[in-house]
């Protein structure tokens, strides 16, 4: 059987210079007419921009996400008679490196250097070392497990949160997100990888972010529905020493109106977290693809029940 693969990027010159030097067998990449949608089985794709064309995909039996974030791809009016498969294996050591200059930068207080250096002046440094420092972590998938890993190299007290307190191998406590609360007081850093579901959308609310530590540093790395933001901005309001970086936004960009643009304690990343590279993605399909010749089950697979 010979497959036909649509490219649904925005960046499609890229991708299919990197598909031609795979010389995949059994496989036609299609150009960009509307036919192609109809007549593709296979799909290289933003979810975004693939979601609004499922209900016009014929002969559709496997797409291959660009991305970890599947969202757009598993709401629950959309279609689910294909296999879903995404690059969640990736992301660890590029999020690991994002979260831990902030967390550095902060605790070793570089901002306050370069006060100093504009004010001609030095004055002691009252930083802090990460270790025997608490870092929770919510969620405690592929990307946590690489947090949870580099954490233990800082000499950090590592508790991870997940659907049934599951024993996972670089955490030093499991528990459920039922328990938060009593974990959010002792930490010094936070996490949130959590994906969106019923049980952690609006989880991150007011009442559990007041529990947060005078000098927290708090990140929302995962889904942007599980934070209240609302909550966040009154929190940081009151404690001008807890410091919030953030990632996700359930509006994005982010409006120019929104207040917390003015907090001197948050910093509001571009969606930089978790970039995908082409060269990666292109890795992790090539793979699948000749599982998929061999009737192998397909790496990264997503459960669309769980949205993940």
């Amino acid at each position: 059987m010979r497959h036909k693969l649509l490219l649904l990027t925005s960046q499609n010159d890229h991708y299919q210079e990197l598909l031609a030097s795979c010389h995949l067998p059994e496989i036609t990449l299609l150009g960009d007419e509307p036919s192609s949608i109809v007549n593709a089985d296979i799909w290289l794709a933003e979810p975004a921009l693939a979601a609004p064309l499922l209900p016009h995909a014929n002969q559709l039996t496997w797409v291959q996400s660009t991305v970890a974030s599947v969202d757009a791809l598993v709401q629950p009016r959309q279609r689910k008679d294909y296999k879903l498969t995404n690059v969640r294996g990736i992301l660890g050591p590029l999020m690991s490196e994002y979260m831990y200059s902030y967390v550095l930068a902060h605790r070793q207080e570089h901002n306050k250097e370069q006060i100093q250096k504009f004010e001609k002046n030095t004055f002691p440094s009252s930083f802090k070392m990460l270790m025997g420092q608490k870092i929770l972590l919510l969620g405690t998938g592929n990307i946590s497990k690489h947090l949870a890993q580099t954490a233990k190299k800082f000499g950090m007290y590592v508790t991870g949160i997940n659907r049934g307190a599951k024993p996972t191998k670089g955490f030093d406590k499991i528990d459920t997100l039922a328990n938060i609360a009593h974990h959010i007081t002792q930490a010094d850093v936070i996490a949130s990888i959590l994906p969106s579901n019923p049980l952690t959308r609006g989880a991150l609310n007011a009442e559990l972010l007041s529990l947060m530590k005078p000098s927290t540093i708090f990140f929302n790395l995962g889904r942007s529905d599980v934070l209240d933001l609302d909550a966040l901005y009154m929190q940081l309001i009151k404690n001008s020493d807890q410091q919030a970086i953030l990632d996700v936004f359930n509006q994005e960009p982010l409006p120019k109106e929104s207040p917390i643009w003015s907090l001197e304690n948050v910093t509001i990343a571009p969606y930089i977290a978790t970039p995908s590279f082409p060269e990666q993605v292109v890795e992790i399909f090539s793979n699948n693809y000749h599982k998929l010749l061999q009737g192998e089950q397909l790496s990264h697979n997503v459960n669309f029940a769980r949205g993940y």
